[in-house]
């Protein structure tokens, strides 16, 4: 068997550390599993969620010979979780997409770009630091995904579109947040690609006897015996033929309970429980808002922080997290308050709630976070983009595997008609969205915004004055506006000016029309705090010391660690924080309960 947790290309240190880790599991499972040896177990792992880290950490525990079983308590229409909905991005560093778009990255401009965005201050050096485990999994992920990540999954059939997008541009420093270089690469099928080769693993693991489904299954309790984890507990819910993404009914027909040595914990995070988003807002984000659209189905609801929390484990950074400030109201909604990010090129000039436009770096596709508090600033839960339908020709994409039918369909010519025309869901987000307003002239489109909110917000005669001081900026190709130099430096990029950034123009030529301005909502998407756990996916407690029997993969474990992305996401990250902590937890896992 490969080495279960060092990927190639990882340094002699980290090698150690980490081999020391799953060393230290075996041992530890020695003394504690053979207790229960002669007790029956109705499998040699537990998953508790299948979404796409229960379904890398199962297809690891059956390709090592052990039995599982993998529940959930949505149907199995929903098998693959939130994954499959997903544009199926992809963080890569130094890649054949790459270099084939002349992108120069390196292992260490990574590591410098995600250490000026996650900014780590607390405890890295103290083993009871809430990031001290996030650390050491952040430098671990980047040496994955600067070594074997690609290969791995390429060795699984998965491919990608050439040209690599460039997400998180960051807030203007070398050494600060955002990505110094393109790193962004969309799966050719988007997310269900992603999730395609392990359900199949998974599903061929059911036909040889080694895994079994338990759909309709929440866990309601981790079961501990002398504080080593014995298996789960919980309510067998009634058949649902709910269609994915679709809510579920909750109505219990049974009770279970279920005997294994080990628990993986893969059950997501937070994301459709705007009480507990709430609940978590951290101070340095603002006033939480009163209003925000769902990125997430209502299944992840965050139940399985608490009840792990109850079983010993110990959760970290609760109050780091990573919503969207482009959220649209789905106008055909799959699942409650149903929400669409836009993925905005840089040329979209952007405006608070009143009026005023934001300045650096809160332009469209720079600094998430560092807008998102920008607009709680401002007193109100949305803002504006005004555009033009040139810009949004070109520029605009929306999150979404259902959103991209051309990328998830593995669509060629569909995909080639983006040259030529608008796609199509994004011209049917703007005749049918709530949040859309076209004109011909800016006193119209100004008295469609007022008219949209209902608050008259908008003063034409200050709308007018900041959009044609941006224009004037547009005559020479050197500026004093920040904004127009990261288009001009969009532009210098062959992916960014084959497929993401509009030819410079001004917002008020009328041949760019018609104007177009879209209010956007702040739309939940992820959890980057939760369970602890060291680089074997091992859930820690209060002490620092691995509960027994207990792991934890994906978003519930905040990617890795308690926390892998620190306060900033690079983007791309997300996929891949569930694949690289599920394949580690369920080949720790997996060593742990050898005979």
């Amino acid at each position: 068997m490969d080495n279960p947790i060092a990927p190639t290309g990882i340094t002699r240190r980290r090698a150690f550390t980490v081999t020391g880790g799953m060393l230290a599991g075996a041992t530890l499972a020695a003394h504690a599993f053979p207790a229960f040896a002669g007790e029956a177990q109705d499998a040699d792992a537990i998953v508790v969620g299948h979404g796409l880290a229960g379904l890398v950490a199962t297809a690891e525990l059956a390709a090592a010979g052990r039995k599982v079983l993998l529940l959930d308590q949505e149907p199995e229409a929903s098998l693959g979780g939130q994954a499959f909905w997903s544009f199926g991005g992809l963080f890569f560093v130094d890649s054949d997409e790459q270099r084939l778009m002349g992108v120069k990255d390196t292992r260490d401009l990574a590591w410098q770009d995600w250490l000026g965005s996650a900014g780590f201050d607390r405890g890295v050096g103290d083993p009871a630091g809430q990031d001290h485990w996030a650390y050491k999994w952040a430098e671990a992920y980047v040496d994955f995904a600067s070594g074997e990540k690609r290969s791995w999954l390429a060795g699984l059939g998965v491919q990608w579109f050439p040209i690599v997008g460039w997400a998180e541009r960051g807030g203007g420093l070398a050494d600060g947040h955002g990505n110094s270089v393109p790193r962004f690469h969309v799966t050719w099928g988007t997310g269900p690609a992603v999730v395609e080769p392990f359900e199949k693993k998974v599903r061929a693991a059911v036909a040889a006897g080694k895994v079994a489904f338990r759909f309709r299954h929440r866990v309601d309790g981790i079961v501990t015996t002398g504080g080593v984890v014995t298996g789960v507990r919980g309510a067998v819910l009634e058949p649902s033929g709910a269609a994915r993404g679709k809510p579920s009914s909750r109505t219990v027909i049974g009770e279970f309970e279920l005997r294994a040595p080990v628990v993986v914990v893969t059950s997501g995070g937070i994301g459709a429980n705007h009480d507990l988003v709430r609940q978590n807002w951290p101070a340095r984000l603002g006033t939480p808002p009163k209003s925000m659209v769902t990125g997430v189905p209502a299944h992840v609801d965050g139940r399985m922080l608490a009840i792990t929390e109850r079983a010993g484990g110990r959760i970290v950074n609760p109050d780091r997290m990573w919503h969207y400030t482009e959220g649209l109201r789905n106008y055909d909604p799959i699942w409650p308050g149903h929400g669409i990010r836009i993925l905005p090129g840089p040329s979209s000039m952007w405006f608070d709630a009143t009026g005023k436009r934001f300045g650096t770096p809160d332009l469209p596709g720079y600094d998430t976070l560092h807008t998102l508090g920008s607009i709680t600033a401002s007193g109100y839960d949305y803002s504006w983009f005004v555009t033009t339908q040139k810009i949004i020709a070109k520029e605009f994409a929306l999150s979404g595997s259902e959103q991209n039918p051309d990328l998830t369909n593995k669509n060629v010519w569909q995909l080639l008609s983006r040259i030529w025309q608008t796609p199509e869901p994004i011209e049917k987000f703007k005749k049918n969205g709530a949040d859309f307003v076209v004109a011909t002239t800016l006193s119209e489109l100004v008295a469609g915004m007022n008219k949209l909110t209902g608050d008259n917000l908008i003063d034409l005669t200050r709308l007018k004055r900041q959009i044609e001081a941006r224009d004037r900026e547009m005559d020479n190709p050197y500026t004093k506006d920040v904004q127009v130099m990261g288009i001009r430096n969009a532009l210098s990029y062959i992916g960014d000016s084959l497929s993401r950034t509009a030819p410079a123009h001004k917002i008020l030529d009328p041949s760019a029309g018609p104007l177009i301005a879209v209010r956007l909502n702040v739309l939940t998407r992820k959890t980057l705090g939760g369970l602890q756990t060291d680089l074997s996916g091992r859930v820690l407690d209060a002490s620092g010391r691995p509960v027994p029997g207990l792991y934890a993969a994906g978003e519930v474990a905040g990617f890795g660690g308690g926390g892998v992305h620190g306060y900033r996401s690079l983007e791309g990250t997300f996929l891949g924080g569930c694949l690289f902590s599920g394949r580690q937890a369920g080949r720790a896992a997996a060593a742990a309960t050898a005979t």
